[in-house]
């Protein structure tokens, strides 16, 4: 909840020719529902991608204040859905957010699914498999994958400044991978992993080395052009050098 119509813009355009430069990496960028149509012209011929923060499974109705696929269909091409602020905050359940993560799909949106586990979790040994819950919830009936893009969020990590390790964040990616193979096949290798948590442009090469880790999904840093590109540049030079 950051920017107002008039600064949204304002951002993209500082930080858009830089990205426009960095070739091999999907761009994303994902302003609030206001200035999500005044951020999607500066975006149109450019090689940077709009996404939403959020949605409605209902295509319509007496939900006020909420908006529907259809309504960001045409304006967007991707929709974060579970972040885990929504989950701690709004009360969003793994069953509710199999109906967004179904909603979306129908609509032709791209999902980035947020898991990750709190801090008593993990110390509690819990950290797999309170993730692997949340996945499994979020993916009842969904038979194929294509397209789906999944953000390890590690609640604990988020906007503390303390990022999980690489190997930490790697170990839970691995899992990650694992339960897709497990469920998916060989269309499990095709789901983008993302690490999402105190991010910044000093330690997204730890986890850009790591092998299931695919980008990130920036928080605080999105709002420091040069530090969110700086972030986008290193991912880049990663996979760059991992595909070579």
């Amino acid at each position: 909840m950051n920017g107002t119509v008039e600064e949204a813009p304002r951002l993209v355009k500082e930080m858009l020719p830089a990205l426009e430069s960095v070739e091999g990496v999907e761009k994303v960028v994902c302003p609030p529902f206001i200035s999500l149509a005044v951020v999607q012209p500066l975006l149109r011929g450019t090689s940077v991608k709009l996404g939403a923060q959020n949605m409605h499974w209902e295509e319509r109705g007496a939900y006020t204040g909420e908006v529907s696929p259809s309504m960001l269909v045409g304006l967007v091409q991707y929709v974060i859905l579970g972040h885990s602020e929504r989950r701690n905050y709004f009360g969003e359940t793994d069953e509710l957010v199999n109906r967004k993560l179904r909603a979306a799909r129908k609509a032709g949106l791209r999902p980035i699914l947020c898991v990750g586990e709190r801090l008593e979790e993990r110390k509690a040994g819990r950290a797999e498999a309170l993730v692997k819950g949340q996945l499994e919830g979020a993916l009842q009936d969904i038979a194929e994958v294509k397209g789906l893009v999944v953000a390890y969020e590690p609640v604990w990590a988020i906007g503390t400044g303390v990022p999980a390790t690489g190997e930490t964040a790697q170990a839970m990616m691995s899992s990650i991978r694992g339960m897709l193979f497990q469920r998916y096949g060989e269309y499990g290798g095709q789901v983008s992993l993302l690490y999402g948590g105190s991010v910044t442009a000093a330690n997204m090469g730890e986890f850009a080395s790591q092998a299931d880790i695919d980008g990130a999904l920036v928080g605080g840093a999105s709002l420091k052009p040069a530090e969110f590109v700086d972030i986008v540049r290193t991912v880049a030079r990663h996979k760059t050098q991992t595909a070579a």
